[in-house]
This record gives structure tokens, sequence and C-alpha cells, in this order.
């Protein structure tokens, strides 16, 4: 068995669905229209697709293999970041990265209390 290790910010999984994610990325990124023209479709078609339907409540599905071709031509691999965030973090390792960034936190509030004169343990 192979073992990687992946490092990105958390956060990603504020967005609620797989979806919101892509589609907040396309339009902070580079716009509707680049990435259309980059993924050879009609905005109108990936707006639809990031929405889920078209202006007539018509479903509209965004492919595996969309989703494919956006992270090939765009070079983001957040939605797979994504992916990993809500799925495969187990909570063992969540606590033990809230513990390293509490211990991080506590470090930096020891160094600024000294310089404010308070002894801290």
């Amino acid at each position: 068995m192979k073992s990687l290790q992946i490092t990105f910010e958390p956060g990603l999984t504020r967005n609620a669905t797989l979806r919101d994610h892509l589609a907040a990325m396309v339009h902070r990124g580079a716009g509707l229209t680049a990435v259309a023209g980059q993924l050879d479709m009609a905005p109108s078609k990936l707006s639809e697709k990031l929405a889920g339907c078209d202006s007539g409540g018509k479903l509209r599905g965004l492919s595996i293999d969309d989703l494919e071709r956006y992270i090939a031509v765009t070079k983001d691999v957040s939605p797979v970041h994504y992916l990993i965030e809500r799925y495969l973090i187990t909570p063992e390792a969540a606590s033990a990265e809230a513990l390293a960034e509490l211990h991080k936190n506590l470090s930096a509030l020891s160094g600024t209390l000294a310089k404010m004169g308070i002894r801290w343990p």
C-alpha cells in the first residue's frame, strides 16, 4: 500500500457541495466565460451545469468527464482537495491538527504576553 501526504488549506468544505465549490472557484478565478472557453463549452451551458439546472428547472448535470476536464485545463486541484477534506480526514487527524494549531497559538500568545511584561507559564 502506498501512502500519500497532501497539504492544503482547510476550509474548502465551507461550500455545501462539490458543485457549489466548483462554481465558486470558476467565478472567483478566471471567470465563467474564460473557463467555459477552456472547456470548449458555451458560457450559458457551463452556467447551467454549475447551477444544476437550466432557467426552466430542467436538470443539467455536471458530469465526471466535465470535472476531470476542468481540473486538467485549469490545473485547479481544489475539487480533489474538497473531496479529501469532506470524506477522508479522520476524526483523529482532525484532532491532531487542532491540537497542533492550539499549541502554535499558545506559543504566540506567550510571546505577546511576555512583550507586555506579563509572565505566563
